[in-house]
C-alpha cells in the first residue's frame, strides 16, 4: 500500500517546481506526438515513393476527413481528462474508480459509432469535398480500412487520456513508440513488398493501433492504482457519463466544426488539382510536428490545471499557465526556424515533382511564421479547459478558427486569384484566436473553480 501511494505522488503535479513538473509530463508527451507523426508521415512518405502523387494526396485529402468525424472521441477524451485530473488531485480515489471504468465504456461506444459512419460516408464525403476524379478511389479505399480500425484508436486514446491526466506520459510515450516501429515496419511490408498501395498503409495503420490499444489496456489492468482498470466494475456510471459529456461536448463541438472550416481549406486547395493537393499534404505532414506539440503543451496545461484546481491551489494554476505558455512559444519559434531554412530537403522527401514542392513551400511561408500564435491560443485554451470551464476556450476558437475561416475563404481568398489566399486563411485566424484568447484569460473568471456534483466530503458526511 505503501508503494502504491508512493507511486500516485509521484505523478502529481501539484508539488514541487512547476517547471520541472511540466516538463517531466509535457517531454513524453511531445515525444510520443513525435513519433505518432513519424508513423503518419511515414505512410505518406512510403505512398508517394512507391505508388506516386495521386496516392500521397490521396492519403492526405482523407486524415482531413477523418479528423472530422473523430472530433466527438476526442472531445470526450478532453472531458474524462478533466474529471479524472481534478478527482485525482483531490485524491477522491472513490469518483476516480467511476470515471475511470466509464471512460473505457464510452471509448467503445464512441469508438464502434465512428467506425460505423466513417465507413459508409466516406464515398460521398470525399465527393462533397470536390476530389479530383483520379484519386476518389484510392481515398475511398484508404479511408474506410482507416475506420474499420478507428475502435482501437478511441480505446487507446481514452485509455491515454485517463494515464495523461494523473500526470504518467512516460507510460503512453512507451506504447506510442512499440506503435510507431510497427506501423513504419508494416508500411514498408505491405506497401514496398507486398504492392498493396494506400490499402497496405491504412491496415499497417489499423494493426499498429490495435497493438497499442491492448498494451494500454492491459497496463491499467494490472497497474494496482485508483485510476487502474478492472473488468467487474465495467459499467457506465450515469453520473461520471454526465461529467464526462458535459465538460468534453463543448471540445467535441470545437473540434467538429473546426475541423469542418479544414474540409473548406481542403476543398479550396482540392480545385488547384491533384499536385496542388500533394504539396499541400507533404507541408501538413511536416506542419504535425509542430503542431502536435503545442497540442501536448495544451494537454500539460490542461492536466496540471485540473489537478490543482482539484487541489484548491490556485496561485500555482496561475504560475503554471504562465509556464507552459512560454514553452509553447519557445517551441515553436525554434521549430519554425528549422523548417523555414530546411524547408527544400524536407519536403522533397515526400516528392520530386518540382510543382508539388512550389506548393508545399508556400503552404511553409504561410504558416510556418506565426506557429507561436496558435501556442499562445493552444496553451491557455487547455489551461482554461483543466479548470473545468470548456465552453470559452469552444466560443474563442469557434468565433477565430472556423467562422474567421469561412468568411475569409469567401470573401478574401478569392481576391488573390491564387493558391495563396487559400493559404493565408490560417495565419490570419491565428492572429485573430490569439488575441481573443489573451483577453478572456487575462479577465480571471475561469480561475472561480467548477463543481462536478457531489463532493467527497459530502458523500462522507452522507
Amino acid at each position: 500500500m505503501a508503494a502504491a501511494e508512493n507511486k500516485i505522488k509521484t505523478n502529481a503535479m501539484t508539488e514541487g517546481p512547476i517547471l520541472k513538473s511540466l516538463l517531466l509530463f509535457s517531454l513524453p508527451l511531445i515525444a510520443g506526438n513525435i513519433l505518432q507523426q513519424l508513423y503518419n508521415t511515414a505512410d505518406s512518405l512510403i505512398v508517394g515513393q512507391f505508388v506516386g502523387d495521386a496516392a500521397l494526396a490521396s492519403v492526405g485529402m482523407s486524415g482531413t476527413i477523418a479528423f472530422f468525424l473523430m472530433a466527438f472521441m476526442w472531445g470526450a477524451s478532453t472531458g474524462s481528462g478533466v474529471i479524472i485530473a481534478r478527482y485525482y488531485g483531490a485524491k477522491d480515489h472513490y469518483t476516480l474508480g467511476k470515471a475511470v471504468h466509464t471512460t473505457m465504456i464510452l471509448a467503445v461506444i464512441i469508438g464502434a459509432a465512428v467506425s460505423i459512419i466513417g465507413i459508409f460516408v466516406a464515398r460521398p464525403f470525399l465527393m462533397v469535398l470536390n476530389c479530383p476524379e483520379d484519386m476518389l478511389d484510392t481515398a475511398t479505399l484508404y479511408l474506410r480500412l482507416f475506420f474499420a480500425g478507428m475502435i482501437f484508436n478511441a480505446i487507446y486514446n481514452m485509455a491515454a487520456g485517463i494515464l495523461n491526466a494523473v500526470g504518467n506520459s512516460k507510460r503512453t510515450l512507451l506504447y506510442l513508440g512499440i506503435s510507431s516501429i510497427t506501423n513504419i515496419v508494416l508500411d514498408l511490408f505491405f506497401i514496398a513488398v507486398l504492392k498493396w498501395g494506400v490499402a497496405g498503409a491504412a491496415i499497417a495503420t489499423d494493426i499498429s493501433q490495435l497493438i497499442s490499444a491492448a498494451l494500454i489496456v492491459i497496463h491499467l489492468m494490472r497497474c494496482g492504482q485508483p485510476y487502474g482498470l478492472k473488468i467487474r466494475q465495467l459499467k457506465l456510471d450515469p453520473l461520471a457519463a454526465k461529467q464526462i459529456i458535459r465538460t468534453g461536448f463543448p471540445t467535441a463541438i470545437q473540434n467538429a466544426v473546426l475541423s469542418f472550416s479544414n474540409l473548406l481549406i481542403q476543398s479550396g486547395v482540392n480545385s488547384y488539382g491533384t499536385l496542388a493537393v500533394a504539396g499541400f499534404t507533404a507541408y501538413l505532414k511536416v506542419d504535425g510536428f509542430n503542431i502536435l506539440p503545442v497540442m501536448s503543451f495544451s494537454l500539460a496545461a490542461t492536466t496540471f490545471v485540473g489537478q490543482n484546481m482539484g487541489a484548491g491551489k490556485i496561485d500555482r494554476v496561475k504560475k503554471g499557465t504562465r509556464t507552459v505558455m512560454l514553452m509553447s512559444i519557445c517551441y515553436t519559434v525554434a521549430i519554425s526556424i528549422l523548417m523555414i531554412l530546411f524547408r527544400y530537403p524536407i519536403l522533397s522527401i515526400f516528392s520530386e515533382s518540382e510543382q508539388v514542392l512550389e506548393y508545399g513551400i508556400q503552404c511553409m511561408w504561410a504558416l510556418a511564421p506565426f506557429y507561436s500564435l496558435l501556442a499562445v491560443i493552444h496553451s491557455l485554451a487547455g489551461a482554461v479547459r483543466g479548470s473545468g470551464h470548456t465552453v470559452p476556450p469552444m466560443v474563442v476558437i469557434l468565433i477565430s478558427l472556423c467562422l474567421y475561416r469561412v468568411a475569409w475563404m469567401e470573401i478574401a481568398a478569392p481576391l488573390f486569384n491564387s493558391i495563396v489566399g487559400v493559404y493565408m486563411t490560417y495565419p490570419t485566424s491565428f492572429f485573430v484566436g490569439a488575441t481573443l484568447m489573451v483577453i478572456y484569460t487575462l479577465r480571471g473568471k475561469w480561475l472561480i473553480p467548477k463543481t462536478y456534483g457531489e463532493t467527497r466530503e459530502e458523500r462522507i458526511t452522507k
